[in-house]
């Protein structure tokens, strides 16, 4: 499954890319379920993102790799693959892209998924995408400053 969510900001794409750390990814992070950082390298080729995550009755490790990452004059990005997953995901691709726009800078967060079957693909689209859709507000009001 695939899907992309594009936020327009009012800051360099300079800015939003210095932006781009463990503090914005912990604003971030929805209510639920409660993420516990256990590693942030940052978003470099190479780096490691590793997440617990609280679903109360259990927890499940979440581990990402930085595969790629790529500076222009008008477009930065990243990509984040997942390396150990919660049980509900099989694959997950996510291509951050932040690209400038006059003077204004477009976030935009391109992830492909896949669990474990086509219908659970089904159940896990919506939640996913509302997941991503939440941080909408939170990247206008931190790159509004």
């Amino acid at each position: 499954m695939h899907f992309v969510i594009k936020t327009l900001v009012n800051q360099s794409l300079q800015s939003v890319w210095n932006g781009f750390d463990l503090d914005l990814f912990n604003v971030l992070s929805p209510p639920f379920p409660p993420v516990k950082v256990l590693r942030f390298d940052g978003c470099m080729k190479g780096d490691i993102v590793a997440l617990e995550l609280n679903f109360i009755l259990f927890k499940q490790v979440w581990e990402s790799e930085i595969i790629e990452q790529n500076s222009g004059s008008t477009e930065i990005y990243f990509i984040d693959k997942g390396t150990k997953l919660p049980f509900f995901l099989r694959y997950w691709h996510h291509r951050h892209r932040i690209i400038s726009e006059q003077s204004q800078t477009y976030i935009i967060d391109d992830i492909t998924f896949k669990t474990p079957n086509i219908l659970l693909d089904i159940v896990f689209y919506p939640v996913l995408y509302l997941l991503f859709l939440y941080r909408k507000p939170i990247y206008k009001r931190v790159f509004s400053r």
